[in-house]
């Protein structure tokens, strides 16, 4: 366990900065950044006991400036490979071997309404394929399906299309990704074919959000809304669009930095800052009472 008198700040803000400067989305507040991190180590801001407690102080100043909930010095209590990416990785599989890849719950309602729990993340598609494919081919023979995100914080953008492609009819255009490196544009489409069967494209579709919600999840439930496809139901999400990369910089700590930005098709914007808001707006803790009820209901609502 790393103790007050092997941390070092200089150090860990050094390579901060430079990843920043590198590699960050927005590379004028970037640059802003950089200058702010070094102001506050040079007054002595980030001479503190230990990693978590640095990783709150620069968490709170690199959001300081635009408000990116993606951008964090993150701390992990066991040590971290230095390989790129490696900390959030190794963090995921834990998380996917205890939640049945990612789907806690499938169950079925009254009226022949389905629901489909999608937590606590969307895993990388080389995982998670099959988990997501055995629940939506299960639910798809349901007369409508409620999809809840209430405890997603995010995930892969290729699970996400993945999802897409079981509540579509065909290959439809979800997302652009601006990305910084090369300056790169990359479409995301939902897949032409799926394993499995469809819910397909016309049943009604409700899609539970909460406060929490965040990233990946977020784009799920934006994409469809978007497209029309989805009715959202709860309380709007935690607004975190850019997809991010990960470096490990001292042994308990991880800096993740937004490395493009999301443009919808539909919107021509994204969920950043603003959150994904709901359609029908509740408490999560209602959301799928609510959801049911109006599925019951009929179509209007």
């Amino acid at each position: 366990m790393t103790t007050a008198t092997t941390l070092q700040p200089g150090p860990v803000i050094a390579e901060t900065t430079r990843l920043l400067t590198e590699h960050y989305a927005f590379p004028e507040i970037a640059e802003r950044l950089v200058g702010l991190l070094r102001r506050r180590l040079a007054e002595g801001a980030y001479d503190v006991g230990g990693p978590a407690e640095l990783s709150r102080l620069v968490t709170e100043d690199l959001q300081s400036v635009n408000g990116d909930r993606h951008l964090r010095l993150k701390h992990h209590t066991d040590p971290v490979p230095p390989r790129k990416g490696a900390a959030n990785l190794e963090a995921m599989r834990r998380k996917f071997d205890t939640s049945l890849g990612g789907v806690p719950r499938v169950a079925l309602l009254d009226g022949g309404v389905a629901v489909v729990e999608l937590a606590p993340m969307l895993f990388p598609l080389e995982w998670a394929a099959e988990p997501l494919s055995a629940a939506l081919t299960l639910a798809s023979r349901a007369r409508a399906l409620i999809v809840d995100l209430r405890a997603n914080l995010g995930g892969a953008p290729d699970s996400v299309a993945f999802v897409c492609g079981y509540l579509l009819d065909e290959r439809t255009h979800l997302n652009t990704m601006h990305w910084r490196a090369g300056k790169r544009i990359e479409q995301s489409w939902s897949p032409a074919h799926v394993p499995g069967a469809r819910f397909g494209g016309s049943k009604p579709l409700y899609i539970l959000t909460s406060a929490d919600t965040f990233s990946a999840a977020e784009e799920l439930a934006y994409d469809l809304q978007q497209l029309g496809r989805a009715v959202v139901v709860g309380e709007t999400t935690r607004g975190g669009a850019h997809p991010c990369d990960g470096w490990t910089v001292h042994p308990h700590l991880e800096v993740t930095i937004p490395v493009g930005r999301a443009v919808n098709p539909v919107s021509g914007a994204n969920w950043e800052g603003s959150g994904v808001q709901p359609d029908i707006s509740c408490t999560a803790a209602d959301a799928l009472d609510r959801a049911h009820a109006l599925i019951l209901a009929g179509p209007a609502h």
